[in-house]
């Protein structure tokens, strides 16, 4: 049996500002962009570049209850956590584009680490983990 988790849905407040943020700052790629009038809503995917792996579904909050969760999603502990083939390349060009770091990076045991939020406050991994690390193996890599 295979089975992946392929979409992690990411509640946002609004498509294209989200879009933007993803695509323009963070370097994803949109891989979707589909408007379901049965539901007045769209269905947008967007993915980090290079990767082949789960994506995610920005999800616009269409109800007063959902909006609250709108930034907090984890109830501030780190939500996503995006891995790097080369962490000082991407935290150097994510800076430069504006991204804000609320934990510098350090080292530790698994690898380089440093916190930043996204344009709603979610709290996300920048991480390269070292090489032998278990994820790395499940990735395919050293």
């Amino acid at each position: 049996m295979k089975q992946e988790i392929i979409h992690i849905a990411l509640v946002v407040r609004d498509y294209d500002e989200a879009i933007a943020f993803y695509t323009e700052k963070l370097n994803f790629t949109l891989i979707e962009d589909t408007y379901q009038p049965e539901q007045d809503k769209r269905w947008v995917v967007v993915a980090p570049p290079g990767g082949s792996g789960t994506a995610l579904l920005l999800a616009r909050a269409s109800k007063p209850e959902q909006e609250p969760f709108i930034g907090n999603q984890t109830g501030g502990r780190v939500f996503l956590f995006l891995h790097t083939d080369d962490f000082w390349r991407d935290y150097h060009a994510m800076r430069a584009k504006g991204i804000q770091f609320i934990r510098e990076p350090k080292e530790a045991e698994y690898g380089t680490v440093a916190v930043f939020t996204d344009l709603y406050g979610n709290l996300w991994d920048l991480l390269q983990l070292k090489e032998g690390h278990p994820v790395r193996q499940r990735l395919g890599e050293s």
